[in-house]
């Protein structure tokens, strides 16, 4: 597939709009993707994606025929695209080299973080990919608003899930199956608002949340949300309160910063993933019930724990499982009706 590069949008290109007003793709497409313009002379047939998220919505919108390989795993795939991705190579658990993406001759490089492929990339740069003839995609939730010049980046605006549908159409729109996109994000939009209103009592804007998803050192500070990524979205949706105010994605924070806000309830980070030893939920939980700081938490001593797939916390189509997750958390507890 023939990737065009644009410094401005010739009179040839159609806005994104216009190019799926008819519910069919008119080729060419051209998108401003996280900032750079891409242009797909035709849908793809060999695409690769780095990111669970990126590989989840290409799984969901039927699309594991065009797909030849995934990496980077934090946990199983969901429960209902098992099946189609049996059929699809996985080339690492986690970051591959760039050499290990190229050498499946994709003409599609579909990539959760920037941190992955973007200015510097540490699978590979989106220039170069795109001197071989590969379009790179990036998930607008990993670049709107957001500066990714440190590691897991900083917020300056709350996450939207906006930002995910913007993918899932566009992807849909990139291989033509916009029909396949709109069911999906009117079945995300569907369950987001069952959950909200299954706590809509307002009981839970007396609830404060802190989201831990893991640490270097288990007895060290913990990576928490900050305000603005996915689970300031999720504690919004709900009406509690995320304790963690900076606009970091997920600053280390000390326990004893932590105690002197005691938060309600503790969301625990679950994966696969077995980078630290705060990867594991258990190991976490072990840690908070016998710190002598740490367990006199009211959310300790009282077991207000929610354990939540990592991915959840991540912006991501999860994040509705996340609000779906919190909501039941808090009513298992009886923080809520």
């Amino acid at each position: 597939m023939k990737l065009v590069l644009l410094i401005a949008v010739g009179a040839f290109a159609l806005s994104t709009s216009g190019a799926f007003a008819a519910g069919k793709t008119q080729y060419p497409l051209t998108l401003d993707n996280c900032g750079r313009k891409i242009t797909f002379d035709k849908a793809p047939e060999r695409a690769v994606s780095i990111g669970q998220n990126s590989t989840e919505i290409l799984l969901s919108l039927g699309l594991a025929e065009k797909m030849v390989g995934t990496a980077v795993w934090v946990g199983p795939v969901l429960d209902n695209l098992k099946a189609a991705n049996e059929k699809v190579p996985r080339i690492s658990n986690n970051q591959p080299s760039f050499e290990g993406v190229v050498k499946n001759d994709p003409d599609l490089v579909a990539a959760q973080f920037v941190f992955d492929v973007g200015p510097n990339g540490v699978v590979g740069k989106r220039e170069q990919f795109e001197e071989l003839g590969v379009a790179t995609y990036i998930s607008p939730g990993d670049c709107a608003a957001k500066d990714n010049s440190m590691r897991d980046g900083s917020r300056s605006k709350l996450f939207s899930m906006d930002s995910i549908y913007q993918e899932i159409g566009e992807l849909a729109g990139i291989f033509d199956v916009q029909d396949r996109g709109e069911a999906f994000i009117a079945e995300l939009k569907q369950r987001e608002a069952k959950a909200v209103a299954s706590v809509s009592g307002g009981k839970a804007a007396n609830i404060s949340l802190v989201f831990w998803f893991s640490s270097s050192n288990i007895n060290g500070d913990a990576w928490m949300a900050g305000k603005n990524g996915a689970p300031g979205y999720i504690t919004q949706a709900l009406g509690a309160r995320n304790l963690i105010q900076t606009e970091e994605e997920w600053p280390a924070v000390s326990w004893e910063a932590i105690a002197v806000q005691n938060p309600s309830v503790i969301v625990v980070g679950a994966m696969d993933r077995r980078k630290f030893p705060a990867d594991d939920p258990k190991v976490k939980i072990d840690f908070m019930e016998k710190d002598p700081v740490v367990g006199k938490l009211d959310a300790v001593k009282n077991k207000r724990f929610i354990e939540l797939s990592a991915q959840a916390m991540n912006p991501t189509i999860r994040t509705i499982d996340g609000i779906e997750t919190v909501a039941a958390g808090l009513k298992r507890l009886k923080l809520v009706d």
